[in-house]
């Protein structure tokens, strides 16, 4: 467990929203007159029962953040979190379409959230990147729009687009030219797939949208053949097996295929997804998964520079974080 402690991490998976600790959410909430009883117990834990509830209190959680310098706090204290556990860099999904809910446009949403990202950096030098997602339920021409309006208003932290939401909910064939839009404008992508829907749901997502990296992905190991072209074709998957277990996609850590996909070639990472809905942080992927499948501190830091050699960053910051883990990797403490 001592050793999850030195490894520099990386994040690729982590829903901002879904990130706010119960303490900031209590605190707007009472700001604004927001009603947060229902969601949360008083002891800093969220209130959610199964996938229906638990998107509930996700919703009901995020309507507390209304104006930019209420994003900036947030992207503040979720990338201080992680500096604090190690971590080096970190990729947050943004929602637009949460965003447009509490009355914030696009622009001044990345604008709040970009503020907060910054002011983390100057605290701590974690480096941190925006990618965007789209809605699947909300269907295609939504999910197109939010494409449109990153295109239209360009950040330079907002460097992905992505595709989230229930996954038994429309074709990545929906999808095709959303993606193809942001591929074009240079945006790297990413799409939720594997998770509630089968390894067919990771073919898919591979057919139609041309990712290279797949959000949760870990059903794909019901497919030998999907596995293995995976490892043939070097792409990431994005896993995140806190959620995976609080959701009830496997009992236990000890099921869940995160080694054995490892093992057979393909590129993992880890990931907290939503990490106080799960009772998990960054740091505590890092050290439970080492510690079940007795990964050792080398393991660890390979999964790092998979995570940094797939962001979705410029190239010199890429080679600066992997100059930084190179520098842990030279001198981890006994």
């Amino acid at each position: 467990m001592s050793d999850a402690i030195q490894v520099p991490k990386a994040e690729l998976h982590c829903h901002i929203e879904g990130a706010a600790p119960a303490t900031l959410v209590t605190r707007l909430a009472g700001k604004y007159g927001v009603d947060v009883s229902g969601i949360l117990d008083g002891n800093g834990k969220y209130l959610w029962s199964d996938f229906t509830t638990f998107l509930k209190a996700y919703d009901l959680a995020s309507s507390v953040f209304r104006t930019p310098a209420d994003y900036a706090l947030l992207a503040e204290t979720y990338f201080r979190m992680l500096a604090a556990e190690g971590a080096i860099y970190g990729e947050i999904f943004v929602s637009p379409d949460h965003a447009q809910a509490t009355g914030l446009s696009y622009r001044s949403y990345v604008e709040g959230l970009a503020t907060g990202i910054e002011r983390a950096k100057n605290e701590t030098a974690i480096e941190g990147r925006m990618i965007a997602i789209g809605v699947r339920h909300f269907g295609s021409a939504a999910v197109e729009r939010v494409v449109k309006e990153v295109i239209g208003n360009p950040h330079p932290l907002v460097t992905g687009f992505g595709l989230a939401g229930d996954e038994r909910s429309g074709h990545p064939a929906n999808f095709s030219k959303a993606f193809r839009m942001a591929s074009e404008a240079g945006l790297g992508t990413t799409a939720h797939a594997g998770e509630f829907g089968g390894a067919d749901s990771v073919l898919a997502a591979l057919e139609f949208l041309r990712v290279k990296r797949i959000g949760h992905g870990v059903r794909a190991i019901e497919d030998r053949d999907l596995v293995k072209r995976l490892a043939e074709e070097g792409i990431v998957l994005e896993v995140c097996p806190g959620s995976n277990i609080a959701l009830g996609v496997y009992t236990h850590l000890r099921f869940h295929p995160v080694n054995m996909l490892r093992k057979e070639g393909v590129k993992i990472t880890l990931n907290s997804d939503d990490p106080p809905y799960f009772g998990t942080t960054l740091g505590k992927e890092y050290a439970s998964v080492a510690e079940t499948f007795g990964w050792s501190f080398e393991d660890q830091m390979a999964v790092t520079r998979t995570a940094i050699e797939a962001a979705f960053c410029d190239e010199a910051t890429r080679k600066r974080l992997l100059v930084r883990l190179d520098s842990a990797k030279q001198a981890p403490i006994g």
